[in-house]
């Protein structure tokens, strides 16, 4: 038996929002996303500390989901000593405008509830 389009949710089909959100959803992904913007190609322990809270285990799992989705890329330089840099991809470049846009409703968000608290304390 199939739904009729009344009936479905966006979790039913091909929801464009719920795709990006499993790919940059999550608690540190957007973080690491933000991090490359700013500091371009890095390393992996600049990277770490840039993004406070993370563990090493976290922070190595959502860069290999980025860049299995194809939003950053990894460097290997074979030299002594060996490292690794990470940067963002053009694909992961593209996220950017909507990430600031984020970034601006959320500060408005903020704003909103810090002045809803003070006319409530009043």
């Amino acid at each position: 038996m199939t739904k009729n389009k009344k009936t479905m949710s966006i979790y039913d089909c091909k929801c464009p929002i719920i795709r990006t959100l499993e790919i940059i959803g999550g608690k540190w992904k957007m973080p690491i996303l933000w991090s490359l913007s700013e500091n371009g190609s890095v390393r992996y322990n600049e990277l770490r500390r840039s993004v406070h809270g993370i563990t090493n285990m976290m922070l190595t799992k959502c860069l290999k989901d980025l860049e299995k989705s194809g939003l950053i890329s990894r460097k290997q330089f074979d030299e002594i000593p060996p490292h690794v840099e990470y940067s963002l991809t053009v694909r992961g470049a593209e996220l950017l405008p909507a990430m600031h846009n984020l970034y601006k409703w959320g500060e408005e968000q903020i704003n909103i509830e810090e002045e809803s608290l003070k006319n409530s304390s009043d």
